[in-house]
């Protein structure tokens, strides 16, 4: 866990989180190389890597994906493991260096691109493999079922008043998901991003001890993560920051109470690079079959994830184009 300061100017960074729209099947370039691919198989011996801790999101996104592909037979022994460390920089990392590697593949998302600037990561997104985008999911204000805020107004009252001392946690580094969603709440409603007080930690699986056991006045990060104990109680949502409210959440959005801010996060899979175009299509083609079962469609709504399903030269130029805007807004912050 680190203390982070906020910076001044991150209301520049709306720009680069996508709301993805449109969310059609693409089929990883409509190559016939993908179409020979799905007919040859269930695929075998893929690893899912996670670059932080267990519980988090995307631990909870691949561990479903893999639990789906096997259920299904998309794919056989599909194995889910974890290496973290500096906001899924080490896990790039290392995808970075097996080059050719036609079984590893990992999931990653937004955090992981600002990480690797704001790491100073000598590997980078744009240096591996696209593969798919898989869904997209609002954020998440959260409290302890004790805590004594019960609206996301009442907590925004107090965080007005002093903002220093009323911490937010987040499962993301500088730059992520978690940090930019409170980071945008706070200039939304009127409060210097600067005097935030952000605590940052390795993915949600690290962030709900800290929200269970008081050691922060709230959260923000994606619902899914947390959904067993929302669903118990344990953790409250006071607002969601999606256009539309989120199923099975007994929470309004930012903008029903008076708040003018949306706000997506999103996930999605990549291999290292140097793998063939073969084998790229492959894994594509499993990922089309995952996601087109009526399992996935039920592991999409019980997690309150948005299917945000693309592939090929589509998922290749927004992961390029997310790269250069987190790039050029880190730059303006002072942080890459």
């Amino acid at each position: 866990m680190r203390r982070l300061n906020a910076l001044r100017a991150i209301a520049v960074a709306a720009g680069l989180v996508i709301a993805a729209t449109g969310c059609g099947v693409t089929s990883g370039g409509g190559s016939t190389t993908t179409s020979g691919a799905a007919d040859s198989g269930p695929l075998t011996g893929l690893r899912i890597m996670v670059p932080n801790t267990p519980g988090g999101g995307y631990d909870t996104t691949a561990r479903t994906a893999a639990k789906v592909m096997n259920e299904t037979k998309t794919a056989t022994n599909v194995e889910v493991f974890n290496l973290a460390g500096a906001g899924g920089t080490v896990g790039l990392a290392r995808l970075v260096n097996e080059k050719g590697n036609k079984d590893l593949t990992m999931l990653m998302g937004l955090g992981v691109v600002g990480a690797s600037y704001t790491n100073k990561s000598e590997a980078k997104l744009t240096g591996t493999t696209p593969l798919a985008r898989l869904i997209q999911e609002p954020g998440a204000i959260m409290v302890p079922k004790d805590s004594p805020y019960k609206t996301i107004n009442e907590l925004v009252d107090a965080w007005k008043k002093d903002p220093s001392k009323l911490a937010v946690g987040g499962g993301s580094s500088p730059g992520g998901p978690d940090h930019l969603l409170p980071m945008q709440l706070a200039q939304a409603v009127g409060i210097d991003p600067k005097k935030v007080n952000f605590v940052s930690f390795d993915g949600g699986g690290d962030l709900l001890p800290a929200i269970l056991g008081n050691k922060i006045g709230f959260a923000a990060s994606g619902a899914g993560e947390y959904i067993q104990q929302i669903k118990t109680g344990s953790v409250r949502v006071l607002a969601t920051s999606g256009a539309e409210r989120l199923e099975g959440v007994d929470a309004p959005t930012f903008k029903e109470s008076g708040i003018d801010l949306e706000f997506t996060n999103w996930r999605g899979i990549v291999a290292p690079p140097g793998v063939s175009d073969a084998d790229r299509d492959r894994i594509v083609a499993a990922l089309t079959k995952m996601h087109g079962t009526e399992e996935w469609k039920a592991a999409l709504k019980d997690h309150g994830w948005t299917d945000a399903f693309i592939t090929g030269e589509e998922f290749s130029t927004f992961l390029k184009e997310q790269d250069t805007r987190v790039a050029d807004v880190l730059t303006k912050l002072g942080l890459a």
